[in-house]
């Protein structure tokens, strides 16, 4: 099995804008948690104009440093990866400052239909006033100074989640998808990790030699390392299916057990994790309810959930 190796070899150099492709540089927000990490990566694609990629949390000080980074060249365009509320929020500010359009992901939504009296992350984590001027749906682009970038849908961590690729240079911007300091969270209803699973399935197909994600470093042998986070996700949901079959019943349960070693601050994303794997599980028929009636992913998960 391939193992997974993180690089977590990551200097933020928070307020600088580093350039680390042709054409491309990173400015990184100062926003770091145990999710962001040291901070949310936005990106500036372009010279003569320029297409900023996920101007993250609604940090006025950020939008500032982005037009500055940004100089004498024209932000034409307002990019963004998905509607977690570390990505997204900032483009208003920015649009107001710029005038330079939003375009991108569509609105958020829940990835399956939520269960009766079922509590919905995407009350806290999502960026619900977020409505693009153009949303991108799988292979439209966006030439801006001359250079293009692809939407690659890339559902999973979210049901909204776009990746960009961009034409010249090997370069995919993975956002949240993939991350070299990281797996990424999938949080039912926001994300599904059928989904999530699916999309790593396609990008194991490209043929892209460098990922720029949404928080720390490059990814840079993305062939080695996607292949590496599915195994790892195969790994937790033969974790999960041995708990269950030796009597666990309820996901705190399993987490305790799965993710020993993991921060206990954590635990609560895990428990999003498992809740993800459970309700896959049930979509393949891997695992049912005790009483063998032919009950949906959402009320088995959401039973298994309970503590």
């Amino acid at each position: 099995m391939v193992s997974l190796q993180h690089d977590r070899d990551f200097d933020p150099r928070h307020g600088i804008a580093v350039e680390i492709a042709k054409a491309v540089r990173r400015l990184t927000a100062h926003n770091p948690g145990p999710f962001t990490w040291h901070g949310t990566n936005s990106y500036l694609i372009g010279r003569a104009e320029v297409a900023v990629l996920d101007p993250g949390p609604a940090d006025a000080a950020h939008m500032d440093r982005l037009v500055a980074a940004a100089g004498e060249g024209r932000i034409a365009a307002i990019l963004v990866s998905h509607t977690h509320m570390d990505h997204s929020p900032g483009a208003r500010l920015l649009k107001a400052m710029a005038g330079a359009p939003i375009v991108g992901c569509g609105p958020p939504r829940a990835a399956r239909p939520l269960n009766a009296g079922e509590r919905n992350p995407l009350d806290a984590s999502a960026d619900s006033a977020h409505r693009p001027d153009r949303e991108l749906k799988d292979g439209d682009t966006l030439v801006v100074d001359g250079l293009c970038l692809t939407a690659v849908e890339t559902p999973g961590h979210t049901a909204n989640h776009l990746a960009f690729a961009l034409d010249e240079g090997g370069i995919l911007f993975s956002a949240d998808h993939v991350m070299a300091w990281s797996t990424s969270i999938v949080a039912p209803p926001d994300g599904a990790m059928s989904a999530y699973m699916a999309s790593l399935a396609r990008l194991a197909e490209r043929t892209d030699t460098r990922y720029l994600p949404g928080h720390g470093g490059p990814v840079e042998d993305p062939a080695t390392y996607v292949a590496g986070l599915a195994a790892h996700r195969r790994k937790r949901e033969q974790a999960i299916l041995d708990r269950l079959t030796a009597g666990a019943q309820t996901i705190p349960e399993m987490v305790a057990t799965i993710y020993a070693d993991v921060d206990p601050a954590l635990h609560g994303a895990a428990a999003l994790s498992v809740l993800a794997q459970v309700e896959w599980l049930v979509e393949r028929g891997l695992v049912r309810c005790e009483d063998g009636s032919r009950d949906t992913p959402v009320t088995l998960a959401s039973r298994l959930a309970a503590t």
